[in-house]
C-alpha cells in the first residue's frame, strides 16, 4: 500500500470519527462543557476532512451512505455499551438492516 490512504479507509477513519464526535456531542451537554466540546468539533473536522478525500474518488452516494451508515450503526452501538441505552429485539433488527445496506452499497460501488 502506498504511503497514503485508499479512499476506503478514509472513509472507514470517517465513519470512526463521526461516532467519536457524536459520543463525545452527547458528553458536551448542549455544548456547554468545555473538553468533551473540544473532541466534538475536532472530531467533526477530522471526519468531515476524510470523507472528502475519499469522496475525491469514491461516488457520492456511496460515500455518503457508508460514512452516514457507519456513524449510525457505531453510535447505535456505543449508545448501548457506555450510555446504557436499550437494546430491543426492533432496534437490533432496524441496526441489522442498516449494515446489510451498508454491505450492498459497498458491494455495488465501482472500485476506487
Amino acid at each position: 500500500m502506498s504511503s497514503q490512504l485508499t479512499p476506503w479507509i478514509c472513509l472507514l477513519l470517517a465513519g470512526l470519527f463521526e461516532i467519536v464526535w457524536a459520543y463525545f456531542l452527547k458528553q458536551s451537554h448542549g455544548m456547554t462543557r468545555l473538553v468533551p466540546t473540544l473532541i466534538t468539533l475536532v472530531g467533526m473536522v477530522l471526519s468531515f476532512g476524510l470523507l472528502a478525500q475519499a469522496m475525491k474518488t469514491i461516488p457520492l452516494g456511496t460515500a455518503y451512505t457508508l460514512w452516514t451508515g457507519i456513524g449510525a450503526v457505531g453510535a447505535f452501538a456505543v449508545g448501548i455499551l457506555f450510555l446504557g441505552e436499550h437494546l430491543t429485539l426492533t432496534r437490533l433488527v432496524a441496526a441489522t438492516l442498516i449494515v446489510a445496506g451498508l454491505i450492498l452499497m459497498k458491494l455495488s460501488a465501482p472500485p476506487a
